[in-house]
């Protein structure tokens, strides 16, 4: 891989797995429909000039049904999902279970008629993925704690969705396209909630830093950046990023708030990442491709 390519795989590192710390930090002022509604209005203020700039806005109208449905999928439900989670779970706890995405997608994947086989390999990384889940879940629950871990693996399987319908039904449409119409979607969508629920008081501006960052940089930079690897590396090996953000996740919380680094998050940590590595596995690299293989593609999503 290219020096260029190292640079831009380190930055999706980072950018998409700081979200889960930002979050965390916006939700202690500001109501979920807010944040929402800051990253999503930011986004796509920065992304559809670029659109517009680059044409080919007909196959938006072509397909905006299938893009409707991948908004809500990848963001509308999930990003609300995730940040009402986080006022009960920490960012760290949060980034890890959302590690799980490549599990589900296979599993996913294989239920709606994906044509390649499961083998050995395969199947024992999701049952120490699962494992990997159970071992960081498990203590947790219990009260409003289940519940918030209910809302993560919901937001996990709707990132599992997304790219499902994405490869599926919006192949012909450009990432770029995608990225910015499902942004600005959902902006219109929480625009109303947000004035709703618009706080009473100026956030302090340790909120509304992290406000601005989910939009511009986790967000807006984010799918700029992601493109870019994207084309420097191919999706193959560009997608493996998707391994370290929840390392990345793990220690800005631990770091920068202060969460707690135990042998049950190290644990979980390796069982789930390994668990996603082997379950995401190809047979063999020169077996020729299934007929239709829908195996989605870990989709970085937004927090992706």
């Amino acid at each position: 891989m290219s020096r260029r390519g190292w640079v831009l795989f380190a930055l999706m590192s980072v950018l998409w797995g700081i979200p889960y710390l930002l979050i965390k930090v916006a939700v202690e002022s500001v109501s979920v429909p807010m944040v929402v509604f800051a990253r999503t209005a930011l986004g796509a203020l920065i992304l559809l000039p670029l659109v517009v700039r680059s044409g080919r806005l007909a196959v938006v109208r072509r397909h905006w049904l299938a893009l409707l449905a991948f908004t809500a999928v990848e963001i509308l439900g999930p990003w609300a999902l995730l940040s009402d989670a986080e006022n009960r779970l920490t960012s760290s706890m949060t980034g890890l279970l959302i590690a799980a995405v490549p599990i589900i997608g296979v599993v996913l994947a294989r239920l709606t008629g994906d044509a390649e086989r499961l083998g050995p390999v395969r199947w024992a990384g999701l049952l120490i993925g699962l494992a990997g889940v159970g071992v960081l879940a498990g203590p947790h629950l219990g009260g409003g704690s289940a519940w918030a871990v209910g809302e993560v693996m919901l937001v996990a399987l709707g990132y599992s969705i997304a790219p499902m319908i994405a490869t599926r039904r919006l192949h012909e449409l450009p990432s770029l396209h995608m990225a910015a119409f499902s942004l600005a979607i959902a902006a219109l969508v929480y625009t109303g909630p947000a004035i709703a629920t618009w706080p009473e008081t100026m956030p302090s501006g340790r909120v509304v830093a992290a406000l601005i960052a989910l939009g511009l940089v986790c967000t807006a930079l984010a799918f700029i950046v992601f493109f870019e690897l994207i084309r420097e590396v191919g999706t193959s090996r560009g997608m493996v990023f998707t391994y370290v953000n929840p390392a990345v996740a793990v220690a800005a919380g631990v770091v920068f708030l202060g969460e707690p680094l135990t042998g049950t998050i190290i644990a979980s940590f390796v069982l789930i990442l390994g668990g996603s590595i082997f379950a995401t596995a190809r047979r063999s690299p020169t077996a020729p491709p299934p007929a239709h293989d829908a195996t989605p593609t870990p989709e970085p999503a937004a927090d992706r």
